[in-house]
């Protein structure tokens, strides 16, 4: 291909993926599938690897992949960014609009209704239509800048389109959805790590990671607002009409704003909220009221660091007390065994809360947690209520209840071994260095279910129509009970015609795509199983170490451990999958199926096999990412940091200090680009 043809393309391309963006991440109205997409986007990092001169910061390729930062720049923001005052009672509401009705001489104005969103202010600046800077409120005169971790978050545009001012400003709110959360607290919890205390600390967390590539894992969104400001360009005369203007522009505007005409219909929108607010996928503390006309808001100002145009009407409290009546077990859908905490039934916030949330046997004793206490609930961030902890007065009231202990709570079979509570085999297994339990039984119904969700995803098998909702319909009309069962549903056509929505050419396309699915690579077959700390790059090294299921089924410990990246809670992962009869009998039957089960051909030359390098700086021939995927494509190993283990540190142009610093301290040898490329084409240096 011509240089003018790719260049033309790659635009074609760019637009291509950022409509189709736009249409999944802010309308919610994707209008192609998952594999149409990620052909798009092979074919644009394709052609942006072969002619780099034509890779431009608006790609939708950069969106995830930066370089690490060494730390976090600073922003002055041209206009403040201010804090709002708060309202907590219908008075204090009225207090504020009188206020407002004496400083403007009893003009009449109406209002926007926002929600105030549980998450983390930021100012995306755009000049000439991209994307340029994105930072944080800081003191709201100076924030950080957290560009290149803001890319990730793909409901904000890059590049915008339409009729736009040559600089301007948007201000909005970042944050993780409840589901998001829940997950990442309960991964944290598992992991032993802190959990997060709400979906604000969750979101402003995960925007301030110096490595880009753990932002662009957690599934942040963003609601813009406010227009910041706009140089060379008239703008709407009213919050309302600005708010249009921005989505036209490709913005993502919350839907449950609303036009309001009297401080009535403020509170029928705020009464309405307070009783609707667990509905909403997203943690939000009150509502945001603004009165619409610009020009008033000039006129009316700020007072320190609040405007006197805004209050935010904030929602009742969401914790309360009562008394911890006893603790139950139940296993997750990771097979994760959880403390529950059964309530006296209170009321909180409205709601009558019976059982709550308690993460772990080590999290129950740091906080001193015992049946008989009196403790405080949280509903914040989550769903499913959380023990925070025991009041200071219940304390010699529990005290003669002794530390809980998970184990004691669990059945037992004959021979006093622990039992799952939900499948009763003698499958419980706590990893060293983890801190809990899990059932390994990979047919336990607890976990069944997502356990086939998972098999089906994009990074494993790959099974296009088979998502969460497929798989739970698929699940609970017993049609599909493991992963294997998934590659008999050919035979099970009639019933799957009865199902809801499943119409001839439904079932005709899953049926295909399942089929299609037998011939996935042995590494995402291996992730796709299922095992736990098992991820996509560790199931590259043990395909390429085992070459097929069954050699890594019977590996010892000792084997496991001698193989790069496999360390001690990997290795006793492995052992108690393969360890479950129930197991090797969802391995059989996929083996019956046709499922392939080792990697195809001639064992590929590895001459990077036991090689670690790390990466700084920008490279010429190609992005980080391809080099990485080169590196281990040839049996080497790719991280993120400087150790005694690294065997090269690459450096490219405008390397890091830090990694350079510690090159040169641990004495690792440092390469260049060029000697990176002899490497990977099997040469010595």
């Amino acid at each position: 291909m011509e240089p003018a043809e790719a260049k033309q393309r790659i635009e074609k391309l760019k637009a291509e993926i950022n409509q189709h963006n736009y249409r999944y991440y802010v309308l919610d109205s994707p209008e192609i599938s998952d594999a149409e997409y990620d052909e798009l986007m092979r074919e644009l990092q394709g052609l942006e690897a072969e002619f780099p001169q034509f890779l431009t910061p608006d790609s939708p390729t950069q969106r995830v992949g930066a370089a690490p930062l060494e730390a976090f720049g600073v922003v002055e923001h041209p206009l403040p960014l201010l804090s709002l005052g708060n309202a907590f009672s219908k008075e204090e509401l009225a207090a504020w609009y009188r206020r407002t009705l004496k400083l403007t001489g009893s003009q009449k104005f109406d209002f926007a209704g926002e929600h105030k969103i549980d998450g983390l202010a930021v100012a995306l600046t755009y000049v000439d239509g991209k994307l340029t800077t994105g930072a944080t409120r800081g003191d709201g005169l100076r924030g950080e800048d957290i560009t290149q971790n803001l890319k990730t978050v793909r409901s904000i545009p890059l590049s915008v389109r339409g009729d736009f001012p040559p600089r301007f400003e948007v201000r909005g709110e970042v944050f993780l959805p409840k589901a998001g959360f829940e997950k990442l607290n309960r991964e944290r919890a598992e992991e032993g790590l802190p959990l997060f205390a709400n979906p604000r600390n969750a979101a402003a967390g995960s925007v301030r990671q110096l490595d880009p590539r753990i932002t662009a894992r957690r599934p942040l969104d963003i609601y813009i607002y406010m227009l910041g400001y706009a140089e060379d360009r008239a703008t709407p005369p009213t919050h309302w009409e600005t708010m249009q203007y921005l989505k036209s522009l490709g913005f993502k505007i919350n839907p449950n704003n609303q036009l309001l005409k009297s401080i009535e219909e403020v509170e029928e929108y705020y009464a309405r909220w307070v009783e609707r607010r667990e509905s909403l996928p997203y943690e939000a503390d009150g509502i945001v009221v603004k009165i619409n006309q610009i020009a008033l808001q000039e006129r009316l100002g700020d007072i320190g660091r609040e405007p006197r145009w805004a209050v935010a009407y904030k929602f009742p409290a969401v914790q309360g007390t009562t008394v911890l009546e006893r603790i139950d077990i139940n296993v997750g859908r990771t097979g994760t065994l959880n403390p529950v905490a059964i309530l006296k039934p209170v009321a909180v916030g409205g709601v009558t809360i019976k059982h709550a949330a308690l993460h772990n046997e080590d999290d129950i004793r740091r906080k001193d947690i015992r049946v008989g206490d009196t403790v405080v609930i949280q509903r914040a961030g989550e769903v499913i209520p959380q023990v925070i902890g025991p009041t200071p007065d219940s304390r010699e009231r529990a005290r003669r209840e002794k530390e809980f202990s998970l184990l004691d709570k669990l059945p037992k079979n004959d021979k006093g071994r622990p039992l799952c509570p939900e499948c009763g085999k003698e499958s419980i297994v706590k990893p060293e260095g983890e801190v809990m339990y899990y059932c390994s039984n990979a047919t336990c119904p607890a976990q069944a279910q997502q356990r086939i969700e998972h098999f089906a995803s994009r990074g494993a098998m790959d099974i296009e129509g088979i998502g969460e909702a497929q798989s739970v319909i698929l699940f609970n009309h017993g049609l599909v009970k493991n992963a294997a069962e998934l590659y008999r549903l050919e035979e099970k056509r009639a019933e799957l015609l009865e199902l809801e929505n499943m119409g001839e050419k439904s079932v005709e396309n899953l049926l295909k795509a399942i089929n299609a699915s037998k011939e996935r690579p042995l590494a995402r077959l291996i992730f796709a199983l299922g095992i736990r700390h098992i991820g996509g790059e560790t199931a590259e090294i043990l395909a390429r170490r085992f070459r097929s299921i069954e050699p890594l089924s019977k590996a010892s410990r000792d084997e496991l451990m001698k193989i790069e990246a496999i360390g001690p809670k990997i290795a006793d992962s492995i052992l108690a999958f393969f360890r479950q009869e129930e197991n090797h009998k969802i391995i059989q039957g996929l083996k019956e199926a046709g499922v392939r089960l080792e990697e195809k051909g001639k064992t590929a030359e590895m001459p990077l096999d036991g090689k670690e390098f790390v990466i700084t700086g920008r490279l010429e021939s190609f992005s980080r990412q391809e080099a990485e995927e080169k590196i281990k494509a040839l049996g080497g190993t790719a991280k993120d940091g400087v150790t005694k283990k690294t065997s090269y540190l690459v450096v490219g142009a405008d390397p890091g200090g830090t990694k350079l610093a510690k090159a040169n301290e641990l004495g690792t040898p440092q390469i260049g680009e060029k000697e990176l490329l002899r490497l990977l084409e099997g040469k010595a240096i």
